[in-house]
């Protein structure tokens, strides 16, 4: 007879027992919301015109700090308030509506040889990451696009509040203050630099409301109101043909 060679088959696999499944899918689970991503739980928000104001000081000839302001920043926020790492800004800055309380002044700045209104009417900023410094402080980090050139810019930012707006129509909003300061040579705008200083400090004041869609429901329905009300002022309109004037 021939004897019957033993078989290097692989023994059938038992199936895992119903509890070590269940421990296996809790395990899965624990470890997708440990990498989730920090903003899978933040919120959207948008940035209030009316409340929303850039002012820059620059030195005038070194006599004083010549003051001006942009009203009407357009934009979005989302952000948890719980963890800021996550964070992300993205901001539109009319410079046409740039006003330094006077109309010559006005001219001179956004002329050709100098922010060159006409061929980029807007500053932009887009965050790439925030560093948190304390509950209400951190440093967001971005790109400013300004006069055509783009440049990393740190904003030292407070938050300020987050809660129910007190005014009709009773939006949740966000309030920040910020600050930053740029050299106008590294963008590109150079001229008159025996007239106008090269240090450019920011003062950025911010409100942000829940944007629509995204309402936790303790606001009130509808979308956030970005129109000024009917007794607000509204910005004069900004000059179409920025000339090329000395400055004042």
């Amino acid at each position: 007879m021939t004897p019957t060679r033993p078989s290097h088959a692989a023994p059938p696999r038992c199936a895992a027992p119903a509890g070590t499944r269940l421990a296996r899918q809790a395990l899965l689970l624990a470890t997708a919301l440990a990498v989730a991503p920090a903003w899978a739980d933040s919120a959207r928000y948008a940035l209030d015109p009316v409340h929303t104001r850039v002012q820059f000081a620059v030195s005038h000839a070194g006599f004083s700090q010549a003051i001006g302001t942009v009203s009407g920043s357009t934009g979005s926020l989302e952000f948890d308030p719980d963890d800021w790492n996550g964070a992300r800004l993205e901001v539109s800055v009319p410079l046409l509506r740039l006003d330094l309380g006077d109309p010559d002044w006005n001219r001179a700045a956004l002329a050709r040889n100098l922010l060159d209104g006409g061929r980029w009417p807007d500053a932009r900023f887009v965050s790439t990451r925030v560093e948190p410094l304390a509950p209400d402080r951190f440093i967001v980090h971005g790109q400013l696009t300004l006069h055509g050139v783009t440049r990393e810019v740190p904003l030292a930012v407070t938050f300020n509040a987050l809660r129910r707006h007190p005014l009709p129509p009773f939006r949740r909003t966000a309030g920040f203050s910020a600050t930053a300061a740029i050299s106008r040579r590294e963008f590109g705008i150079d001229a008159w630099p025996t007239v106008i200083g090269d240090r450019v400090e920011l003062r950025i004041e911010a409100e942000a409301t829940r944007a629509r869609g995204d309402d936790d429901g303790d606001d009130g329905a509808g979308a956030p109101s970005t129109a000024p009300a009917e007794d607000a002022p509204r910005a004069p309109a900004a000059p179409t043909e920025p000339q090329e004037p000395s400055p004042p």
